[in-house]
């Protein structure tokens, strides 16, 4: 059996993708193909594989989707530097069977363990549609994107087996991607670059959480879990009228074992805007506990559970100025971040944390 090796997505051929669906257990034989780049991926490049087939059994995928460095020498450097071209590939070779939550299926996965080079070859969620960070989600939508994260956050509740990964981030093997002088430093520059957009309220939040990051940490103390991290419209395929699954979530660059419901704190201030946020936030919370106990995870105290919570939004903030800072530069990724950013803000002023006594 040939094994496929790794390579840039247009140097794709028939070839490669017969031998990755053969390595995958399915006889089938790619005739031809269409490619065409799909998504908003900040930091992986996605590319959707229209085949035609010369043979293949019955219910062979009529496409597929591929995912592959970013083409942005920015973004790629940082993917590389950051673990997450490595980490994805692993999230799909050990991980995902055990997840519960709807993610793709994985006909080909492999990363050099020196270049972080890598491919993944997934089936594709159309006609399911990724969600817009900038337009955000309904309400019923989030209903959803609570009961996936539970099933997610059970699985693997107080997991320790995930220490013995080191790139699982948060992990006790896991090494410090970045230093803590690396986030003030991003912060200072996040702020001369975008000084005409900062609200007083954001330039609060960040520079009292970047002067003493550690005066956070326990917010995270307690429960644990794996976590997506990166929780938000952008990374999730949605359900439309033509049909496709409720909810597929993707983009498993930066997981990390951490506290549970950070991930709806990242999502709900991200996806939401303040007034949704506040009036819909208990029935969300109350849906993710409710959909938890199902899957057996649990005690979760609701003290405990606020704390993640508002860690979370302090999350989306951090991403937000920091891969700013880290990816390429887009008209889009500018107003995306922002969107987290300022989202962010609002939940910590309204929960009363905008500083640490």
């Amino acid at each position: 059996m040939v094994i496929p090796d790794i390579r840039e997505w247009k140097q794709i051929d028939e070839a490669w993708l017969t031998a990755a669906l053969k390595a995958d257990g399915l006889d089938a034989d790619v005739a031809g193909f269409v490619a065409q780049r799909v998504g908003t991926g900040q930091i992986g490049d996605c590319v959707r594989f229209e085949l035609d087939y010369a043979s293949a059994p019955e219910g062979a995928p009529r496409t597929l989707v591929g995912k592959f460095p970013s083409e942005g020498e920015e973004s790629r450097s940082t993917g590389v530097a950051l673990g997450n071209y490595h980490r994805e590939v692993k999230f799909y070779q050990i991980l995902r069977d055990r997840a519960r939550i709807s993610t793709p299926y994985s006909y080909f996965a492999e990363v050099d363990e020196n270049t972080h080079d890598f491919v993944l070859l997934m089936s594709d969620a159309s006609p399911a549609e990724q969600g817009d960070q900038l337009a955000g989600v309904s309400i019923a939508e989030a209903m959803t994107v609570m009961g996936e994260a539970a099933k997610l956050h059970a699985a693997f509740w107080n997991d320790a087996t995930l220490d013995q990964y080191p790139w699982v981030s948060g992990t006790s093997n896991a090494p410090e991607l970045l230093a803590p002088e690396m986030f003030v430093q991003l912060w200072e520059g996040f702020k001369q670059r975008y000084s005409d957009r900062l609200t007083e309220r954001a330039q609060r939040v960040g520079d009292s959480y970047t002067a003493d990051m550690e005066a956070h940490e326990p917010m995270r103390a307690g429960n644990r879990s794996l976590i997506h991290t990166d929780f938000r419209p952008d990374n999730m395929l949605f359900a439309t009228p033509a049909g496709g699954d409720p909810l597929t979530v993707v983009d498993w660059q930066s997981f990390a074992y951490g506290p549970p419901a950070s991930d709806i704190g990242y999502f709900i201030a991200g996806a939401l805007t303040p007034d949704e946020r506040k009036q819909h936030e208990d029935s969300l919370i109350g849906a993710y506990l409710a959909e938890l106990e199902r899957q057996g995870a649990g005690p979760y105290r609701r003290e405990e559970l606020t704390r993640h919570y508002i860690a979370g939004a302090y999350q989306l903030f951090t991403t937000a100025y920091v891969a700013a800072m880290l990816v390429t530069q887009t008209a889009r990724g500018d107003d995306m971040f922002f969107r987290m950013l300022n989202g962010a803000v609002d939940l910590i002023f309204d929960h009363g944390a905008d500083s640490v006594d």
